[in-house]
């Protein structure tokens, strides 16, 4: 694909989701800015990862700018919060960044595709502009969507598959 620079400012809505059987499932990030639908391929560390930055700049901002009182206000189950099909993804996310703008008093997210070892091209770049409520729904549903997988053993901290698990810390043990 060639090197895009998308951006979307403002966005109309934000979503996580994933698609799959858990232990297999495929996370998407996904935004829409009236009829252009931006899909990109995440991991589910990436949406872990922004659900928990978007918590802590939310409360950073709410405790430095009385400005960011909109967050106090999001309600994720008035917002629609279903991924869109057919997903046709961009690309798939190697690297995310979240920022602040205070201009616009908007978060932004920053998705890098990822690039093949070696490849010496400009990635592609997907610029989110979104509403601290839309990141606070975001971050709700992004938590949901990541615990609706597989269970992790209290012991190692490992995924837990429907057949079973080897805990390594139970001598090896089924449990």
């Amino acid at each position: 694909m060639p090197n895009q620079a998308i951006d979307l400012n403002p966005v109309d809505y934000i979503v996580p989701g994933a698609v799959g059987e858990p232990g297999k499932r495929v996370f998407y990030l996904q935004a829409r800015k009236g009829h252009r639908l931006i899909t990109v391929v995440c991991e589910k560390e990436h949406v872990v990862a922004l659900s928990l930055a978007t918590q802590r700049l939310l409360l950073a901002l709410v405790d430095a700018d009385a400005g960011a009182g909109a967050v106090a206000e999001a309600d994720p189950t008035t917002m629609s919060m279903d991924l869109e099909y057919p997903l046709e993804p961009l690309f798939r996310v190697g690297r995310m960044n979240l920022g602040y703008d205070e201009i616009s008093k908007r978060l932004v997210i920053i998705a890098y595709e990822s690039l093949e070892e070696g490849d010496e091209s400009t990635p592609s770049v997907v610029r989110l502009w979104v509403t601290p409520a839309q990141m606070r729904a975001f971050s709700i549903r992004g938590q949901q969507v990541v615990a609706a997988g597989r269970q992790t053993c209290a012991m190692c901290g490992q995924p837990i598959d429907p057949a079973g698990h080897f805990c390594p810390r139970r001598n090896g043990h089924r449990t």
